[in-house]
């Protein structure tokens, strides 16, 4: 991390496509060593901020820092800080989940490859699965798979864009305890979502995208509170939205 800054930090961030505006002048910061959960609905423009913050996509206007470096002027920077696990899992199917890793650190020119792909393997719940090819593996387990690899390297910043789309009940668990003990190493994740309870399982802070800004932002406290106290954060979600998209 360079210096003392945040993680994060976004000032009036502007992003149309075409006549469509999608972001409006977005401002957020996201502190170190913190999971930081952007929730939205659909088509609120959570992959598309992702997108600016890992300088797959330029800004219209406004200024984007991550790991105290600046998307547009820094983009070197800022990828050698970060890594990024798409809606997408990125894994080599006909590979073992040994060789993934292995792979990957070899490329990325880490000491030791093997030891570290064991160790990934261990904590992440794989080791007995390390010598079978991924095709063999759960949704679960194959995203699972993902999410380690992105942590070889020990980036500063690791972004995860809706990491749970598509998986059933159990994957989903399976994957929130996977990011929280990534978490627990001291990396600082921000993570987006569509779903209300994926927010409150893992987010230290959670942040609401609507209209191309963010409408409001805390722990679950400070937003059951911005939606006059309502019942739980789906209800809260809804309120502060108006709309009935994750439903």
């Amino acid at each position: 991390m360079n210096g003392s800054n945040p993680a994060v930090r976004i000032r009036g961030l502007r992003k149309s496509f075409g006549s469509v505006d999608v972001l409006k002048g977005l401002d957020l910061v996201v502190p170190e060593g913190v999971i930081y959960a952007l929730l939205g609905a659909n088509g609120a423009g959570k992959t598309t901020t992702i997108s600016i913050l890992t300088t797959l996509l330029r800004p219209d206007s406004g200024t984007a820092e991550v790991a105290g470096f600046n998307v547009a002027t820094q983009p070197q920077l800022v990828r050698q800080a970060i890594t990024m696990t798409g809606q997408n899992v990125c894994v080599d199917t006909v590979l073992t989940g040994r060789e993934n890793l292995v792979l990957i650190a070899r490329l990325r020119r880490v000491a030791h490859p093997p030891q570290l792909a064991q160790e990934l393997l261990e904590r992440f719940g794989l080791a007995d699965a390390g010598e079978k090819p991924v095709a063999t593996y759960s949704g679960g387990m194959q995203r699972r798979l993902d999410i380690a690899m992105s942590l070889i390297g020990s980036p500063s910043v690791v972004f995860l864009d809706e990491p749970t789309t598509g998986l059933d009940p159990a994957g989903r668990r399976e994957v929130w305890a996977s990011i929280k003990q990534m978490a627990s190493q001291g990396s600082t994740v921000m993570l987006t979502t569509q779903y209300m309870d994926e927010a409150a399982q893992l987010a230290d802070i959670i942040a609401v995208l609507h209209d191309g800004v963010i409408a409001v932002s805390g722990d679950h406290k400070a937003i059951l509170d911005a939606a006059g106290n309502a019942d739980d954060l789906e209800s809260a979600f809804l309120t502060l939205t108006k709309t009935g998209d994750l439903l």
